[in-house]
């Protein structure tokens, strides 16, 4: 829709999400420093709240660059939700219960995204493209007041005041080879996923599917999916470890990007609901192992491994344009499968096969201060 009202080329279009996915990656380190020093409910409520202020900004845009402006605003503070809740999860949970509660956190995303993707969907079919964006308003706002309500104070959190010590943490943090394998996994994952919802759009939208825009949204009902698989992938990650997750993850996507290559509509669907639910449990287990391979300052680490996760959906939102264009959907689906097979040859090499063990008192990691 947006490719026709503003006579856009895909590669144009697609930066309505890159913005937003590169802002994100810009912004994750710094913010996960911030809430080191303030605390995590402090910066999670205020982001969410003006994160439903850019997305009216959205939906008072009269021209695809204000609308990509409001988009790389809103990715700005969209860190302050994701990886400083990542972090907070990692310090209030139980040692052996991470994976389970961030999978449940990860299924609270895909309930978001299935929400807002076909509502908007919907909405864009009868009424112009800026109504979508004040559902999404709305649906943001009361998420932020439900928050602010709901979420508990933290208990186990521990200040940093000094920011010279989270540059040092995350200047060790990149030192860290289990992290760096972590980072470049999550990277892989969101380019995989943004790449695949991206371009299939512009795939079924094209004859023989010719599909509308409802029904283009109505493919992201795969997303309800995930609310089963993945809090069953947090106890996949609890009882077997990372590496079990990430491979069960791989082998999910691969084939189901295959089964996308048919030219029939009923088994695309179905190879990208496979597909997707890889990349919710790769998500849960890449997401889950921060905490084991941080050795302290853990909401810097969250932040790293965020903004690298969504630089790879800037990335892959983007760049999959020109194997699009040199050879179509095909191209898209090896492209994307070469990714997973490199991921699963990193999470060989670094993630450990055993599930974690609950630590000795003695054993605790140490603050790197």
């Amino acid at each position: 829709m947006l490719k026709r009202d503003f006579s856009a080329s895909e590669a144009r279009v697609s930066l309505v999400v890159s913005a937003a996915t590169f802002a994100v990656a810009l912004a994750s380190p710094f913010i996960g420093l911030f809430a080191d020093a303030i605390g995590r409910k402090r910066v999670i409520v205020p982001c969410l709240f003006a994160l439903a202020f850019t997305t009216l900004g959205c939906t008072l845009s009269h021209n695809l660059h204000q609308l990509i402006l409001w988009r790389f605003l809103g990715g700005i503070c969209t860190p302050g939700i994701i990886a400083v809740t990542l972090a907070y999860i990692s310090e209030e949970a139980h040692e052996r219960a991470t994976g389970s509660v961030t999978a449940l956190y990860v299924t609270g995303t895909v309930v978001g995204g299935l929400v807002g993707r076909i509502s908007s969907a919907i909405v864009a079919d009868y009424r112009p493209w800026q109504w979508s964006f004040g559902i999404l308003t709305i649906l943001t706002f009361l998420g932020a007041a439900a928050v602010a309500i709901l979420l508990p104070p933290s208990r186990r959190f521990e200040r940093h005041t000094q920011w010279r010590q989270s540059f040092d943490a995350m200047r060790h943090h990149l030192t860290n080879p289990r992290l760096l394998a972590t980072y470049l996994i999550g990277f892989i994952i969101l380019f995989a996923h943004v790449g695949l919802f991206t371009y299939i759009n512009f795939h079924l939208a094209e004859p023989p599917f010719s599909l509308s825009t409802s029904q283009l949204g109505a493919i992201f009902l795969v997303y309800a999916l995930g609310i089963v698989i993945t809090p069953l992938s947090g106890r996949l990650i609890d009882r077997f470890g990372h590496r079990a997750g990430l491979c069960v993850a791989v082998a999910l996507t691969v084939p189901g990007c295959l089964l996308t290559l048919l030219p029939n509509l009923p088994l695309i669907i179905f190879g990208i609901a496979i597909a997707s639910s890889g990349v919710f449990v790769a998500q849960s287990s890449a997401s889950s192992h921060i905490g084991r391979a941080a050795d302290g300052a853990r909401s810097v680490a969250s932040g790293l491994y965020v903004s690298c996760y969504y630089l790879g959906g800037s990335v892959g939102a983007t760049a999959l344009a020109a194997p699009y264009h040199l050879g179509h959907w095909p191209a898209v689906v090896v492209s994307v499968i070469l990714l997973q097979l490199a991921a699963l040859a990193i999470t060989w090499r670094f993630f450990a096969a055993k599930p974690p063990s609950p630590p000795r008192s003695h054993e605790l990691p140490l603050p790197l201060e």
